[in-house]
């Protein structure tokens, strides 16, 4: 492939502006990686509050005419960020509203997130397609998880349109919607059927772009052998196996720039792996601001994640009183269901200066917590990838998490970190203890520390994959 490969890069996320989970950050530093690699990739992103707020330098490129069925008009802004250009999707009635991208303020999903994100797909197509209002036309259309599903489907139908690349970063969520919104989007006639966009009956925003699209993605090798398999395939593992000779594992990278453990701004001691002795120095202060006691013996165990039972959080309930038993303290900072709220905010309640948590996103937080913590759990059910396990690599806080996904991709058992197999509390109490006795020799475990830290988390390796995969779908 040239360096002048032409990518638009299509997200329903962008941080720090609009993100629910690792897609936003993925979305922000592999365009960028891209770049370093000499791709022409410009982003696609609907025009949320916050972003049109945070680029105010925007200025309109295209307007979109009304695309069909009860898709909205819309404008094209162009703007920039950290140097890559970014077209801004503007529709108020879509995009202006208070909320995550997904959801209101309450969590709950909007009811016309079909055509919100089917505008959003449509106009993807557009841009891949002959038909587009700009100069500038992509070779390829790299399209993220269900919101931009639709879009494949499009260009598949176009004449002459762009290549497409499915990126799936969790199986799970798949964007289903009632038979009738295909009317309303306006679809190629004849795709509402099992060799396209339906589904049971419904139709599936990412069963259409695992189908249409000329190559799939997803963001572990792991994890794309574990979605070809009913127990992690949703329902959609015998299309998969289909497909399987053009489905690729590319596991995800993180910023090294901004989780540095020798620059975070937000920590009380910096260091490296040369400099270790300075990470004890923000233990203390993270103890203090948790209100746990502060004490230097008690292992610090830190989690930071949506509170949902796919990461095991019922998990880490149940190993509470081992875990607290062997004198471990517990730190979980996250928003998510309401009953496990509850029983963490009861459970810090009966074990006040042992337990921590924190119902709120914060990203300083977050960074102390890798920092500051001795040991991170991750005892995920399932993990298309996983960041938070990169992000203590980097930082010298062994993760303890299960074996799957990108966790299994990204962790050494008993190199780096702690693995374990069955989806247990038993499980995950038992890899802690091995890590705990590993910490009683000092030198074993700085040893397993800078290893973890030493690891390559960058995104430059996962670019040059990624534009490998370009050029095969191009051909």
């Amino acid at each position: 492939m040239t360096k002048a490969a032409r990518v638009l890069y299509v997200t329903p996320e962008l941080a720090p502006w609009a993100k629910s989970g690792g897609l936003g950050e993925v979305a922000r530093d592999l365009p960028r990686a891209l770049m370093r690699s000499g791709a022409d990739v410009r982003l696609l992103v609907p025009a949320y509050s916050g972003l049109r707020a945070a680029l105010p330098a925007a200025r309109e490129v295209a307007r979109i005419p009304q695309p069909g069925g009860a898709l909205p008009e819309a404008r094209l802004l162009l703007a920039e960020d950290d140097g890559v250009p970014v077209y801004l999707l503007e529709a108020e009635a879509c995009y202006a509203r208070a909320g995550s991208p997904y959801g209101d303020t309450d969590g709950k999903d909007w009811a016309d997130n079909h055509l919100r994100f089917g505008l959003l797909s449509r106009v993807a197509s557009l841009l891949g397609s002959g038909a587009s209002p700009l100069a500038w036309r992509p070779q390829l259309v790299h399209c993220n998880d269900w919101p931009c599903g639709l879009a494949p489907a499009w260009l598949a139908h176009e004449a002459g349109a762009a290549a497409s690349l499915m990126t799936v970063h969790n199986l799970a969520y798949q964007g289903l919607f009632p038979a009738a919104a295909h009317a309303e989007l306006a679809l190629p006639p004849g795709s509402f059927a099992p060799a396209g966009v339906e589904f049971h009956g419904r139709l599936s925003f990412l069963k259409a772009g695992l189908h249409y699209a000329t190559r799939i993605s997803t963001v572990s090798p792991t994890y794309a052998r574990e979605i070809q398999q009913a127990e992690h395939g949703c329902g959609l593992d015998g299309l998969l196996r289909r497909r399987a000779p053009d489905l690729s594992g590319i596991l995800n990278g993180i910023d090294t720039a901004v989780w540095n453990p020798a620059r975070d701004p937000h920590l009380a001691a910096n260091y490296d792996a040369a400099r270790l002795d300075r990470k004890a120095a923000n233990k203390a202060p993270l103890q203090r601001e948790l209100g746990l006691e502060a004490d230097a013996a008690a292992p610090l165990l830190g989690t930071v994640a949506r509170l949902v039972p796919q990461k095991g959080i019922d998990l880490i309930l149940q190993a509470a009183p081992a875990l607290l038993g062997a004198g471990a303290q517990l730190a979980v900072l996250g928003r998510g269901e309401r009953s496990l709220e509850e029983a963490l905010r009861a459970l810090a309640a009966r074990h006040p200066r042992a337990v921590a948590v924190r119902l709120e996103y914060s990203e300083a937080l977050a960074h102390r917590i890798e920092a500051g913590a001795d040991l991170f759990l991750m005892p995920s059910r399932f993990e298309p990838c996983g960041l938070n396990q990169l992000y203590s690599l980097r930082y010298g806080t062994p993760p303890v998490a299960r074996r799957t996904g990108g966790l299994a991709d990204s962790i050494s058992d008993g190199d780096t970190g702690f693995l374990f197999d069955e989806p247990t509390a038993d499980a995950l109490a038992g890899a802690v203890r091995r890590a705990l006795a590993l910490r009683q020799d000092p030198l074993g475990w700085n040893a397993l520390q800078r290893a973890g830290m030493g690891r390559d988390s960058g995104w430059d390796r996962a670019a040059a994959r990624y534009l490998k995969l370009y050029a095969e779908a191009m051909v």
